[in-house]
Parts: C-alpha cells; sequence; structure tokens
C-alpha cells in the first residue's frame, strides 16, 4: 500500500491540481507554480516560487525536491539545492528554490511545472567515534582520483 501524504491547498492555489505522476512509472510528481502573475528569473537569478500546498509526510519519509529535465536541458532551469529535502516535521507552504543556469530569462507561468517531488524513505545513522578506520583499495583518494575515462 502507498503512503498517504495529507495535504492542504492554500488559497493561491486552490484552482490547480494536486501534485501526481505523469506516467505509470515516474518516480516523481510534477510540482505547479501557484502564484499570481508571471515569474521572470534572469540569467544567473533565482526565485522562491510557492506551491499553494501543506503538507504532512508520513512518519520515516521525506520529500525530495528534484529538478525537471527538461526544464535544465531547454532553458538552464535547476534547483540550486538538488535535491531539496522537506522533513516529515515541516508544516509550512512547500516552496520551489529555481535558479536559471542559462543565457536567456525564464518566465514562470502559473500552473507550470517547476519540479518534482520524490517521496522517499529515511534511514537515520548514530555515529560511533572511533580511533581508525578500516583499511580500503581506494584509501583517501578524492575528488577526480578515479580519473575520467573508464
Amino acid at each position: 500500500m502507498n503512503p498517504e501524504i495529507a495535504v492542504i491547498r492554500l488559497p493561491h492555489g486552490a484552482d490547480l491540481p494536486l501534485p501526481s505522476y505523469a506516467t505509470d512509472g515516474a518516480a516523481g510528481m510534477d510540482l505547479l507554480a501557484a502564484i499570481s502573475a508571471p515569474v521572470v528569473i534572469p540569467p544567473g537569478g533565482r526565485a522562491l516560487i510557492p506551491t499553494g500546498l501543506k503538507m504532512a509526510i508520513p512518519t520515516g519519509y521525506e520529500i525530495q525536491v528534484r529538478p525537471r529535465s527538461g526544464l535544465a536541458l531547454k532553458n538552464g532551469i535547476t534547483l540550486p539545492n538538488s535535491p531539496g529535502t522537506i522533513d516529515e516535521d515541516y508544516r509550512g507552504e512547500l516552496g520551489v528554490i529555481l535558479m536559471n543556469a542559462g543565457t536567456e530569462p525564464f518566465t514562470v507561468e502559473r500552473g507550470m511545472r517547476i519540479a518534482q517531488a520524490v517521496l522517499a524513505p529515511v534511514t537515520r545513522g548514530v555515529w560511533r567515534e572511533v580511533t581508525e578506520l578500516p583499511e580500503t583499495t581506494r584509501g583517501v583518494g578524492g575528488f577526480g582520483s578515479t580519473g575520467t575515462k573508464a
């Protein structure tokens, strides 16, 4: 059975559909812009776009807010904090930070699909301080240590 997400539509999003999956195999639900007037994001700029939704995410889950690939490819529109995490105990309006990494101004229109929401289980870790770590083949090799060619 799929977990239920309790949702409240705020007045500025009352006429917009709830987030939904575009296809049967989609992992993310489309989030829509609940704005009263178009918002123009200049190249290099960013804007917080409201969705008109408040929600109660089930215990043990988070909502991950991710960019839409078509907006990223065609217009350079992405999320600077991707994936954004909405915690299960947050009860404010879901907003999406859009950034224009493109070369032209981008206009966000009311009802536009601006991002995806992925409901994901959360595993919580516990830190345990130790004096040494197990050895691995990679060791301390970091940024770029494995090269760029297969």
